[in-house]
C-alpha cells in the first residue's frame, strides 16, 4: 500500500513496489491519489445517472440481487485523462504488462440495500489452463464514489489466488488457510487488482447505493466482447495521440443511447 500525501510524488521504488504487490498478491492500494474535489464531481454526476437509468428500461444491467452493473457515458466529468491515464496507474500498468495494453471498459458496480454475498469466482479464465500459471494479461483498478466500510458492500478477495488453480484456491479458502479479506476504502483510494484473485461483492446493508468504478485494462490482443468503450469524434481527436491507442473504442459522431445489457463476470 502506498499513501499520496498533498501534491502525489512517487519514486522508482514506489512504483516497483506497487507493481510487485500486485504481481505477488494479486492487489495493490494507492491511498488518496485523486482530489476530493474530482470524486465529489463523479460521485454527484454518477447520482443524476443512476437516477435517470433506474426509471429507464434496459438502464441498469442486474447482477444478482440488487445488484447492478453501469456503464458510464464518455462524458464530463467521467472522460478524463486524469483518471483513465493517470499517470501513477499507468506507471504500475507498465511495470506488469510487458506489451501494449488498452482501456476497454469503463463501468460502476452498485450493490444496493437488499444485496447478498457473491459466490466466490475470477472475472477471467486463465489463458491456458489452470495447470499453467498465467501471467497479468487483465487488470481491474477500482475506486469508488463513497466511503466503503464494513456496511456497505466491501470487495472481499483472497490475496495470491490469481496464481493458483482455481479449485486450489477454493479449498485454501474455504479452509481459511488463505483469509478472504474486506478492502476498506475511502474517496480517493484507489485499488489495482488481478481479475484472476478469487473474489466476491458482499452486502450493502445501508440505504444508500456503493459505487465502485472499474476501469478494465487488457493486453492489446486479448478480444474483450462483454465490455465497449463509445466516444465522439470530437474528443478523440482532442487527445494526444499516445492517449488516443490506450483506448480500444467506437469512435462515432454522437453518443448513442445504449440500454446496458446483463454483465457476466464470473468463472
Amino acid at each position: 500500500m502506498i499513501q499520496a500525501t498533498g501534491v502525489t510524488k512517487f519514486t522508482t521504488a514506489d512504483f516497483n513496489q506497487l507493481a510487485e504487490d500486485l504481481n505477488r498478491d494479486g492487489i495493490c492500494i494507492i491511498r488518496q491519489l485523486f482530489d476530493p474535489q474530482l470524486i465529489k464531481e463523479w460521485a454527484e454526476a454518477f447520482n443524476q445517472l443512476f437516477e435517470q437509468r433506474q426509471n429507464q428500461p434496459g438502464g441498469l444491467a442486474p447482477r444478482e440481487q440488487a445488484r447492478y452493473y453501469l456503464t458510464l457515458p464518455w462524458v464530463a466529468p467521467f472522460a478524463n485523462t486524469e483518471v483513465f491515464a493517470n499517470p501513477v496507474i499507468l506507471a504500475v500498468l507498465n511495470r506488469v504488462f510487458h506489451q501494449e495494453y488498452r482501456l476497454v471498459q469503463l463501468g460502476v458496480d452498485i450493490p444496493t440495500k437488499g444485496s447478498d454475498y457473491q459466490e466466490i469466482h475470477r472475472d477471467f479464465r486463465p489463458l491456458f489452463s489452470d495447470q499453467v500459471v498465467t501471467p497479468l494479461y487483465a487488470v481491474a483498478v477500482n475506486f469508488p464514489l463513497v466511503e466503503v466500510t464494513a456496511d456497505n458492500g466491501p470487495f472481499q478477495m483472497a490475496r495470491g489466488t490469481h496464481v493458483l488453480p482455481r479449485e486450489e484456491g477454493l479449498v485454501k479458502v474455504t479452509a481459511g488457510e488463505i483469509p478472504l479479506e474486506s478492502f476498506y476504502l475511502k474517496p480517493g483510494d484507489v485499488m489495482i487488482r488481478s481479475p484472476l484473485a478469487l473474489h466476491r461483492g458482499s452486502p450493502n446493508q445501508t440505504e444508500q447505493p456503493r459505487p465502485m468504478v472499474v476501469m478494465g485494462y487488457v493486453m492489446h490482443w486479448l478480444h474483450t466482447p462483454k465490455v465497449d468503450l463509445t466516444v465522439t469524434q470530437d474528443y478523440y481527436e482532442s487527445l494526444p495521440e499516445q492517449t488516443q491507442q490506450l483506448l480500444r473504442c467506437e469512435v462515432v459522431d454522437q453518443l448513442p443511447e445504449k440500454a446496458e445489457s446483463y454483465i457476466n463476470f464470473k468463472y
